[in-house]
C-alpha cells in the first residue's frame, strides 16, 4: 500500500525553535540565579579552523544564543593552514584558562587536521560538546556528566510534548558517535534526567548495513533518523502514527532538508520534527545548557578547595 492509498494523517509538528526559545528563558532565569549567589558569568570559547560557510553560520548563532541567555562566548578564529599542533596550542590555553567554562571546537575541522587528537585535548570538565572518551564513557555507564547536544535536544523535545517512549520500540537509523549511539543510550537507559518517560525505551540501532531496513522502520513507535542522506525515509517506511524525529541537516540544490522526506511522512506520522527549526535549535540550547552546568562544576571545585 503506498502512502497516498493510505489514510492521510496529518502529523503535528514539533516545533524546535519556539521548545528552544523557552529553554533559552529558562537557561536565563538560571546564570542570573547563579551569578546573584556569587557564581562567575557561564563563558564559552568556540575554536573555529578554516573558512567554511556553514561552520560561520553554526557558530555565529551560537553566539547569538549565548547573548541571549546571558552566557558570555568568545571565538578563536584559526587560518585553514593552521597545523594540528597550532590549534592543540589553543586548546590548551582554553583548558587553562579559569574563566572559560565551555570550550566548544567546531567541526568538521580540514582534512589535514588530527581531530580526534585535538578534541581528546579539551579538558574533560570543559568538554561541553561531550565528545571526550571519559565524558562518553560516564554516559555508556548511566552516570553522564553532561549530556551529547544533540540527543539531548532530542530527548527535550520528547519530553515537552509529552511523549512517552517507556515501553516503546525505537529505530535510530545511523551509529555516528556523536547522534546515533548516544540517542540509542538514552532512550534505552533505566533512568533519564528528565524523568522516566523519556527512556526504557526498546531501541534498534540501524545503519546503511542494516538489510531490510523497511522491516525495522514499519515496525518502530519513534523513529530517529540520522543517518546523513537527504529524504532518505519516506512515509512507506513508517507505521501509521510513528513519531518522527529527523536530525538530518542536507544542502540540496532544492534547499535545507532533512533525512525525512517530509512530505510523505508528514501524512503518517503523528508528530514530526521539521527542518530546518527542528532538533537544530535545541542542540544549541543544550550547548548553552552545558555551559552552564560546568561553569557550576568549576564554582562547587573551587568551594570545595577552600574548604
Amino acid at each position: 500500500m503506498t502512502t497516498k492509498e493510505r489514510d492521510p494523517l496529518t502529523a503535528k509538528i514539533l516545533d524546535g525553535r519556539e521548545t528552544a526559545k523557552t529553554i533559552q528563558a529558562e537557561i536565563r532565569e538560571r546564570v542570573s540565579a547563579f551569578r546573584a549567589s556569587g557564581g562567575p558569568t557561564p563563558t564559552l570559547a568556540a575554536v573555529l579552523v578554516g573558512d567554511d560557510p556553514a561552520s560561520h553560520v553554526y557558530v555565529s548563532n551560537k553566539q547569538k544564543a549565548c547573548e541571549r541567555a546571558g552566557i558570555s562566548s568568545q571565538l578563536h578564529r584559526l587560518d585553514a593552514a593552521s597545523s594540528s599542533e597550532a590549534i592543540c596550542d589553543v586548546v590548551q590555553s582554553l583548558n587553562q584558562d579559569s574563566d572559560v567554562h565551555g570550550i566548544l571546537v567546531q567541526l568538521p575541522l580540514p582534512r589535514h587536521v588530527d581531530a580526534e587528537r585535538i578534541l581528546d585535548l579539551v579538558d574533560p570538565l570543559k568538554d561541553v560538546d561531550a565528545f571526550h572518551p571519559e565524558n562518553v564513557g560516564l554516559l555508556s555507564q548511566g552516570r553522564p556528566r553532561y549530556l551529547p547536544c544533540t540527543p539531548h535536544g532530542i530527548i527535550q523535545i520528547l519530553h515537552r510534548y509529552q511523549i512517552d517512549c517507556a515501553g516503546k520500540h525505537v529505530v535510530v537509523i545511523g551509529r555516528s558517535d556523536i547522534v546515533g549511539k548516544p540517542i540509542a543510550m538514552l532512550l534505552s537507559a533505566k533512568d533519564s534526567p528528565l524523568g522516566p518517560g523519556v527512556c526504557n525505551a526498546t531501541v534498534t540501532l540501524c545503519h546503511s548495513r542494516t538489510p531490510d531496513l523497511k522491516a525495522f522502520t514499519r515496525q518502530a513507535d519513534v523513529v530517529v533518523a540520522a543517518i546523513g542522506k537527504a529524504d532518505f525515509v519516506n512515509g512507506d517506511m513508517l507505521k501509521p502514527g510513528a513519531v518522527v524525529i529527523d536530525v538530518g541537516i542536507n544542502r540540496t540544490e532544492q534547499g535545507l532538508t532533512g533525512d525525512v522526506d517530509f512530505a510523505s511522512a508528514s501524512q503518517v506520522a503523528s508528530y514530526i520534527t521539521p527542518v530546518p527549526g527542528g532538533i537544530g535549535p535545541l542542540t544549541v540550547s543544550m550547548l548553552l545548557e552545558n555551559t552552564l552546568e560546568a561553569a557550576n562544576h568549576l564554582a562547587r571545585m573551587t568551594a570545595h578547595n577552600r574548604v
